[in-house]
């Protein structure tokens, strides 16, 4: 039998997910993610300073925004005040502006930002929806860890973080993070199997700087 053969033809039988790219190069995306992170702290009425682990995190994400990796998520961890949640509304704001077609639907590529919390209860409240959010082809989670793992709905346990994660994981969604947990501790809150999937889906950044809001 012809093994190579037979895997082509079963690939073809599957739609191939490609991973969202910038088309701009290293250095373009690195300034164009410099300009937006600018704009959000000054939308803030705060004063723009970098430093070394500014920088370092700037080339992580331009890096990956750009390259060739297999995964196909970020994920900001780190304690509270310290940029993530800023970095997370700059790459919303930057794809957001850059009007980029999805190569399947043709439609332009958008961010949805949603606080975790607030998106798990949508699970329970509006399932429709929060089951359309979980199917976009771009998606940023902040304060991933907040939410609760189970949530009781007419006598339902409902796990919509959980659940959440593994359809993102099966169909290769673009998935955005911030937390303030660490692997172990989410492994500790949603299960091993859920780490173990979040661990293969995302290029983690660690985020080491001091807390910007003293």
């Amino acid at each position: 039998m012809d093994v190579e053969l037979l895997k082509s033809q079963l690939l073809h039988r599957k739609i191939t997910i490609g991973r969202f790219r910038l088309p701009y190069s290293y250095e373009q995306t690195k300034d164009m993610l410099l300009a937006a992170y600018q704009a959000e702290v000054e939308y803030r009425c705060r004063h723009f300073t970098t430093c070394e682990e500014f920088e370092s995190q700037r080339e992580q994400i331009a890096r990956f925004l750009t390259g060739n990796s297999e995964k196909f998520g970020l994920f900001f961890s780190g304690m509270c005040g310290n940029g993530k949640t800023t970095w997370l509304k700059a790459i919303r704001t930057l794809i957001n502006s850059l009007n980029l077609r999805h190569p399947q639907t043709n439609s332009s590529y958008s961010v949805s930002l949603w606080n975790a919390r607030e998106l798990a209860y949508r699970c329970k409240d509006e399932y429709q929806e929060w089951a359309r959010i979980a199917r976009l082809p771009i998606l940023a989670i902040d304060d991933f860890g907040t939410d609760p793992k189970e949530i009781i709905s007419f006598g339902n346990c409902l796990t919509p973080m959980i659940d959440l994660i593994t359809k993102r994981y099966e169909e290769q969604l673009f998935t955005l993070f911030t937390t303030n947990l660490t692997f172990s501790q989410i492994k500790e809150k949603y299960e091993e199997r859920i780490a173990d999937r979040l661990i293969e889906m995302v290029v983690p950044i660690r985020f080491g700087n001091g807390s910007y809001r003293s």
